[in-house]
């Protein structure tokens, strides 16, 4: 995580480590180190009989909809692939321009 005294907002609504690179981009910056730890945050759930997909995407998605939003969508899709482009699609038309990836997951027929 980031030390909030080396982050300064920028570009937009970005947070920038030390007014240079997006937190995203500086793990791999040596001179920025002494800033941020790139140790993930690991979380282990699960997988019960009434969970049917995942969904992995970046905050350009989750900022434009809830939990439950993404996975009304994604439910109408019987292609996992099918399904990601619509979560996609609303966030580019989204008035936050952030990156933005997204995996749909199916995980039973």
């Amino acid at each position: 995580m980031p030390n909030d005294s080396a982050l300064s907002c920028s570009v937009g609504d970005v947070p920038r480590v030390n007014g240079q690179l997006a937190a995203s981009r500086a793990f791999g910056d040596k001179s920025l180190k002494s800033h941020l730890s790139s140790d993930p945050d690991i979380r282990s759930e699960d997988v019960t009989a009434d969970i049917d997909l995942l969904i992995l995407a970046s905050d350009g998605l989750w900022k434009v909809m809830s939990n439950e939003e993404a996975v009304d969508i994604a439910r109408k899709y019987k292609d996992p692939q099918a399904a990601a482009r619509p979560l996609a699609t609303e966030a580019v038309n989204s008035v936050i321009k952030d990156d933005i990836s997204c995996i749909v997951v199916q995980l039973r027929a």
